[in-house]
């Protein structure tokens, strides 16, 4: 190995940042050693196109065995009869999804970005899927819940072909059923993302949408734990809809949008998925969850107002219009002082996208490390020390130390 190269010096200075930082960003978290290991592993070298004993290259048995022991994880995980595990990342997912199940200028339905939904959810001009699909977007009311009345009026009037239902920054459970039923009154297939909460659907902790929606894509890091990847999977209500389904998606993936899978990603899918099946697993979710709802109760003592009071998952969303700044400018104090959160809009926010109203925090990687309670409320107080000393270098340098000692105490495995 070369020492002496740039990159590794830079990966080393990465380690040390993450192992000293508080990750709060409720989209990252820490894999396990052994899902690093497959990553980094010989599987990279091999070309795989095609699906599992069905390949266009020779030498594949170990990864034909590899890929469907990760699919067979993945159905036993999530409850459902058919998965794919190729997809490179969320947004390929579901653009396979759109892809093998739409035809072009079909209309769609997503929770908006501003409210909490994702930009391939139909996001509006600049995205694919609002670009070549007719986009509606659904919102929440004034409390910032989905607007579950008006979601059912604006399907009855634009008849979408597909209704997504998945959050980025929505801090509540989402109501499988409601949106089953909207999606019923007008025959659209229901797609469920549950990227941010597929490790808290397997862990108990979100309820599973597999007996109300067609279509499940997620995600594979997050609150999964996994590397970064993505599993599309159809559910025995889809089949039922399209007994071709599963086909149409499979195609969609492959050769639809990507040539050769990533194998040493596959391998670390199914790691990722034999650890969500551990009882281990199911405490990890819990108090992410537990985790997440204190420090929400913390921040809210010293007067942040929180986007519908609080949070039923792994997240909250913060509104700083109270405190008299803005995302960005806080965000970027929060990460000299060690805490790292990301600037995020709240729904109806006045403010652009690139310097929005709130930030967005979470639980995941924290408790990782084994913090709890009495941890989250120190992290309240730093966040609300740092808001209060935005401009003050030395107060932040200060949180900063802090910061590290408690890291210090709640160490990582990052080898």
């Amino acid at each position: 190995m070369n020492k002496g190269s740039k990159v590794l010096k830079l990966i080393s200075l990465e380690k040390e940042r993450q192992n000293d930082t508080l990750m709060l960003i409720p989209s990252e978290n820490y894999t396990y050693p052994e899902v690093r290991f497959a990553v980094g592993s010989v599987l990279m070298h091999k070309y795989s196109e095609g699906y599992p004993f069905k390949r266009y290259y020779q030498g594949n048995k170990y990864v034909d065995e590899i890929e469907t022991y990760a699919i067979d994880l993945a159905k036993k995980v999530f409850n459902t009869p058919h998965a794919n595990v190729q997809p490179y990342s969320g947004s390929p997912a579901n653009a396979a999804v759109y892809f093998g199940l739409l035809k072009e200028k079909d209309t769609i339905m997503g929770l908006s970005l501003s409210s909490g939904g994702h930009l391939t959810h139909g996001h509006p001009k600049i995205t694919f899927s609002g670009k070549y699909f007719n986009s509606i977007q659904y919102g929440v009311d004034d409390n910032g819940f989905i607007d579950y009345e008006n979601l059912s009026k604006l399907a009855k009037k634009y008849k979408p072909k597909l209704i997504v239902a998945g959050l980025t920054s929505y801090p509540r459970i989402l109501d499988w059923s409601k949106f089953s039923l909207v999606a019923e009154s007008v025959g659209a297939i229901l797609l469920a993302d549950i990227s941010h909460i597929a490790g808290l659907v397997a862990g108990g902790e979100h309820p599973s949408p597999v007996k109300y929606a067609h279509v499940i894509t997620t995600t594979t890091h997050k609150t999964l734990r996994g590397p970064r990847g993505a599993i599309i999977m159809v559910t025995q209500k889809g089949l039922d809809k399209d007994p071709n389904m599963g086909v149409k998606v499979d195609r969609a993936v492959f050769p639809g949008f990507q040539g050769g899978p990533h194998n040493n990603q596959t391998a670390g899918i199914a790691i990722a998925l034999e650890n969500a099946l551990k009882p281990d697993f199911k405490r990890y979710a819990r108090q992410t969850v537990k985790n997440a709802k204190f420090l929400g109760i913390e921040l809210a003592k010293y007067g942040f107002s929180l986007v519908t009071e609080g949070t039923d998952n792994h997240l909250l969303l913060i509104d700083l219009r109270n405190k008299n700044t803005t995302g960005k400018l806080l965000a970027t104090a929060l990460e000299e002082a060690g805490i790292i959160v990301n600037y995020n809009a709240v729904p109806k926010d006045p403010n652009p996208p690139m310097n929005p109203s709130g930030i967005r925090i979470g639980t995941p990687a924290v408790t990782v490390r084994k913090m709890q309670m009495g941890e989250m409320k120190l992290i309240a107080k730093f966040i609300n020390k740092s808001v209060e000393n935005l401009n003050n270098k030395n107060v932040l340098k200060q949180v900063a130390r802090e910061v590290k000692d408690l890291c210090n105490k709640f160490p990582v495995d990052l080898n």
